[in-house]
């Protein structure tokens, strides 16, 4: 991919890589791109190809003008993540969203226990999204539910591959991973149900996402700098071109 000052304002649009900042939405930073355009007067479609949860920071690919047409191509990319799950307690939305709830002891775990059971989890799984999630029943969307205090049994679970779970660091209660994942995986439900799984409980304490296909947060900007690349460069359009 070329740098974001080489493509940024081209007719028919590029990628950006953006790392997502803590707690902002993916729709948070495509409005924030999407504004920073119109403000100097460029008119481009402006899309992301995959969701980050609010809580959770890293790449977020976007795609402008003629290259939003490119965006179902990437959805269907295999994702990496870095992160920590916090084991012997959990919380209703499996992430930090929500309060913590069934403290319990961990002291009988051992380092080899949990790295032996991460491996265990590589393989392909029938997922459920949680109720805290953008996933869509009946017209509505799950989170909705949730916060009307609704949990919807029925949730269409869908078939997800987990080619790596690797922990990198135990330091009690937080275990460290690197998961690569195939699309439509939720980390926050594997994060609860290998908790589950050693029969303490656990959520997903943080997440970082640092690849989406051959697209790696090393080559990232942040939305900050996006913006100035924007508008810099909106600065050396002639009046009139680019519109």
């Amino acid at each position: 991919m070329n740098s974001i000052s080489d493509t940024i304002i081209h007719d028919d649009g590029d990628f950006l890589l953006i790392d997502k900042p803590f707690d902002w939405t993916s729709f948070d930073v495509v409005a924030k791109i999407r504004n920073t355009f119109k403000s100097c007067g460029l008119k481009r479609k402006v899309g992301h190809s995959g969701t980050l949860d609010p809580k959770a920071t890293g790449l977020l690919v976007l795609a402008t003008g003629r290259k939003t047409k490119e965006i179902a191509g990437l959805e269907v990319l295999d994702k990496v993540y870095d992160g920590a799950i916090k084991l012997g307690v959990m919380t209703e939305s499996h992430d930090v969203e929500t309060s913590e709830y069934g403290h319990c002891s961990i002291d009988h775990l051992t380092e080899q226990q949990i790295i032996s059971l991460a491996s265990g989890f590589v393989g392909t799984h029938l997922q459920q999204p949680p109720m805290h999630s953008a996933a869509w029943h009946n017209g509505k969307r799950l989170y909705d539910h949730a916060r009307k205090g609704v949990v919807i049994k029925e949730r269409k679970a869908k078939e997800i591959v987990i080619y790596r779970f690797e922990v990198t660091r135990v330091e009690l209660p937080l275990v460290y991973f690197v998961l690569h994942v195939s699309k439509g995986a939720y980390i926050r439900v594997i994060a609860h149900e290998f908790g589950a799984a050693l029969g303490v409980g656990g959520y997903l304490a943080s997440l970082r996402r640092v690849s989406v296909g051959s697209y790696q947060l090393s080559s990232s900007k942040s939305v900050s700098e996006t913006i100035e690349a924007i508008l810099q460069q909106a600065s050396t359009i002639p009046q009139g071109e680019g519109k």
